[in-house]
């Protein structure tokens, strides 16, 4: 069970929900065998924004994440055409 949680929230237009999510797909394998103390990850979609659920040990794997080479080489760099707005990133721990 995760003891962290890192939540990012992305501004994405309608028309490109689906692109984006096919980004998800493609990244949440490597994710979940890859990065240290990764437990889940998931997609949350409301109207107005896309939330991405990672799951971790510790907030400090969840924090080393955000500095891998899988995320800033390869997610920010495809999700980027689509993102109308930074993300907002917030790191959890459970009490």
């Amino acid at each position: 069970m995760a003891k962290s949680y890192l939540e990012i929230t992305l501004k994405i237009n309608d028309a490109d929900r689906a692109a984006a999510a096919g980004v998800y797909n493609q990244y949440k394998a490597p994710f979940l065998e890859t990065i240290k103390g990764a437990t889940l990850k998931k997609l949350l979609v409301r109207t107005e924004d896309v939330q991405v659920l990672h799951g971790f040990d510790t907030a400090e794997d969840a924090q080393n994440y955000l500095s891998s080479e899988l995320f800033n080489k390869d997610v920010v760099t495809a999700l980027k055409p689509y993102l109308e707005d930074s993300p907002e990133v917030r790191i959890y721990t459970v009490a």
